[in-house]
């Protein structure tokens, strides 16, 4: 019988503490909001008999727990941490046989992209219909993925598109000590099927959609812009873990204003791609409609 130990960490969320483990515990990334919810965990289920947890999770080596406000961490951590050793030293169950059952087959693997802050984590699989971009954890409302990104402390920004997530790092993380770490979470959350993007919002996004393409949204050349981006620029930027979309044109100064998503925002080669790459394209497309084109956020 293995010899548990717990080591309690700290998270970049006050509410959030992991206790690690010295030995292996569940194959997949496992969250549980009640007791009920737990029923296939025996330890998720002994953990909410605390008054103070609000939701626990369970991954290869470590539990992580979220508090409700009536504790703090400080007072009551290594209860808890003693509770865990107790309870995986007496051998009792984690997870149940339901609970470990097969899983989808997805296969995610790490692709560097243009930006040196960006990794772009790639799915055999289609996860979301469309773009979407979570700055912070407060964006991430209606994405379970993303919000759960975001409880890593390296992760600074979070971008979605068809078969890939784009995640943006803080400088204190090093690709080649969290890469791994990071596409085994994306392909354990992807394989539990759970929902990236939560209905709602897939909703929401398809009336945006619908509303950008009516023919009286735009006038002629914005509409003419709009395509040739669709068409020659989109799909290079995507292959770079990236997005571009319209924002306006400024008929006076012959201004075409964009926003950059992904791996594209904040990246140090963006410059030169929208100057000698997309402006110059737009240029050479539409005569002296065009001239200039400026990232409004980068």
């Amino acid at each position: 019988m293995n010899d548990y130990n717990i080591t309690v960490v700290a998270t970049n969320n006050p509410k959030i503490l992991k206790f690690e483990a010295n030995h292996f515990l569940a194959k997949n990334n496992h969250e549980f909001k009640n007791i009920d919810d737990a029923k296939n965990s025996p330890l998720a289920q002994q953990l909410f008999y605390l008054p103070f947890v609000k939701t626990v999770y369970i991954s290869s080596n470590f539990i992580a727990l979220e508090r409700f406000d009536i504790v703090e961490w400080d007072d009551v951590k290594d209860e808890v941490a003693q509770q865990l050793v107790d309870y995986l030293n007496a051998g009792e169950p984690i997870l149940t046989e339901e609970e470990t059952q097969k899983k989808e087959a997805v296969t995610v693997y790490a692709e560097v992209t243009p930006n040196p802050a960006v990794m772009k984590f790639v799915s055999n699989k289609k996860i979301v219909p469309t773009a979407y971009e979570f700055k912070n954890i407060d964006d991430a409302k209606d994405s379970q993925l993303a919000k759960e990104l975001f409880h890593f402390p390296f992760v600074k920004e979070v971008f979605f598109d068809e078969n890939y997530v784009s995640v943006s790092k803080y400088e204190v993380a090093d690709w080649n000590e969290i890469t791994m770490e990071l596409r085994e979470f994306i392909r354990n959350f992807l394989m539990d099927g759970k929902e990236v993007v939560s209905k709602e919002a897939i909703q929401e996004s398809k009336k945006v959609a619908e509303e950008s393409l009516s023919p009286t949204k735009y006038d002629d050349t914005s509409q003419q812009i709009i395509d040739i981006l669709e068409e020659y620029v989109k799909p290079a930027v995507a292959s770079d873990g990236g997005n571009i979309l319209f924002q306006s044109y400024e008929e006076n100064s012959k201004t075409v204003n964009v926003i950059l998503q992904g791996a594209c925002s904040g990246c140090p080669s963006s410059t030169f791609t929208l100057k000698n790459g997309i402006e110059t394209m737009l240029k050479n497309m539409m005569g002296d409609k065009v001239n200039e084109v400026v990232a409004l956020n980068g």
